[in-house]
């Protein structure tokens, strides 16, 4: 039987029967040899999360209870959507408008209103961060699309954050790659800028990396390459930490992007109509919505655009109320470009965050006094769209005053292998963890079988 020598692991774990490893395991050169060559079919779906750092509240947005007493229903009325018989927030008009396209979760569960354990539980489908111990345990959603997908086209990175994929303040935190190895870590367009409100007066612009690269030649550029990698072999002898090899991954990623083309002109939200741009507004959230879109259009894999600022303890109609339309603006907007351009089947659009807010409404934090709501994990939702999953679907219930699931719990690991599903990706494949440990992307990999 074949065995597999992990380059990173020594003793008598490093070496593993290659049964208890998927295929899409192995690498992803051989999967890419199998579509070459035909006996692997090539799914190009790509997906966008909407990542609301902080903990959106389920009431003021996809899952209100105008029956519920005033303490519960909050201060916002509901509308109609385009599904008959379900209702959103008022906050949520444009959203409402796609609600027949959309598959809306509103019985998620974890169970924890710690916001390192929810983040990691819900961007890795694993328990594994909390407060007390922040570091990552597992790779991230989109680092494991990066591993065992790769970019939809060449010359793009496969794995996209705009402005800088985070979780709880933490670069790239939850969204990273772990024992994946920094190659899978997000793709940051500005690292300097980020955190972004959406309030924010920041020009979006290309990454960094572009301008860097203005006025030297490929010649100069491939030449640089050679002298660096001629002084890494100096070292490399004595580097047993993987990280040259990282290095050297990030260093022809970046001259790919700069000298391809392809990036280039994806990353350009100039190249816009006015009229589109305009949909998205001018709020850094909507233009890094816009760019998001171009960038799976181009065919990128997998992009998170992070929308931060949603922990309201007070302030809820000053503070989570606008967050909730600026965000509803750029998904609606989203929303129409993929339905215009025939790109709903091939690109998952997904809007969560970390937890939900606690029904029952409190009396504000000290030194502000004005209602809000706090963490609750035991019951939220979170919004799909597109990528092939079925449409007009609401998967579970709340209680009369979204408490709890009476339907149909859901917990992060069945929303994970469903998008694992989506994009033609195995749930059961395993990776060796840092102990030589193998691990599957998540456990209990059927998926909401609602969607599939």
């Amino acid at each position: 039987m074949l065995k597999i020598q992990s380059p990173k692991l020594q003793g008598r774990r490093a070496v593993l029967q290659a049964g208890v490893l998927s295929i899409a395991g192995l690498n992803l050169a051989t999967q890419q040899r199998l579509v070459a060559e035909g006996t692997a079919k090539k799914n190009n779906k790509s997906v966008i999360l909407i990542w609301l750092d902080g903990g959106p509240s389920q009431l003021e947005s996809y899952d209100p209870k105008p029956e519920a007493p005033a303490e519960f229903r909050g201060p916002f009325g509901t509308i109609q959507t385009s599904l008959s018989g379900v209702h959103f927030s008022e906050l949520m008009s444009q959203q409402a408008k796609f609600a027949d396209k959309m598959s809306i979760i509103r019985s998620m569960r974890h169970g924890t209103g710690d916001h390192f354990a929810g983040a990691h539980w819900m961007l890795t489908g694993r328990f594994g961060a909390t407060t007390a111990s922040k570091g990552i345990r597992y790779p991230s959603l989109g680092s494991c699309v990066s591993k065992l997908k790769g970019a939809n086209k060449p010359g793009l990175p496969a794995y996209v954050g705009l402005p800088s994929a985070e979780s709880v303040y933490l670069y790239p935190g939850y969204q990273g790659a772990a024992y994946l190895g920094g190659e899978h870590d997000p793709f940051a367009v500005n690292n300097d800028i980020r955190y972004l409100h959406h309030t924010y007066k920041t020009k979006v612009e290309a990454p960094t990396c572009f301008k860097s690269a203005t006025g030297l030649d490929q010649s100069r550029a491939q030449d640089r390459s050679h002298l660096m990698a001629s002084l890494d072999r100096l070292r490399r002898d004595v580097d047993n930490t993987g990280v040259m090899d990282v290095m050297d991954s990030h260093h022809q990623a970046a001259l790919s992007l700069v000298f391809g083309g392809a990036a280039m002109d994806a990353f350009d939200i100039s190249k816009e109509s006015p009229a589109v741009a305009e949909r998205y507004g001018s709020t850094p959230w909507g233009q890094y919505t816009l760019m998001a879109r171009r960038l799976v259009e181009s065919g990128v894999s997998f992009v998170t655009v992070d929308m931060p600022h949603w922990d309201h303890h007070s302030s809820l109609v000053d503070g989570h109320a606008p967050n909730m339309r600026v965000m509803d603006q750029c998904v609606g907007a989203l929303m129409t470009d993929l339905v215009e351009r025939d790109l709903l089947d091939q690109v998952l659009v997904i809007v969560m965050g970390e937890f939900g807010r606690t029904p029952r409404i409190n009396e504000g934090q000290p030194g502000i006094p004005i209602p809000g709501r706090d963490h609750w994990g035991d019951a939220f939702s979170v919004m799909l769209a597109g990528g092939g999953l079925k449409q007009g679907v609401v998967v579970g219930a709340t209680n009369s005053k979204a408490e709890y699931p009476v339907e149909r719990e859901v917990a992060p690991h069945d929303l994970l292998a469903t998008v694992y599903r989506v994009l033609g990706i195995d749930p059961t494949t395993h990776f060796l963890d840092y102990s030589g440990r193998p691990v599957a992307l998540v456990d209990r990999a059927e998926g909401i079988s609602e969607l599939l």
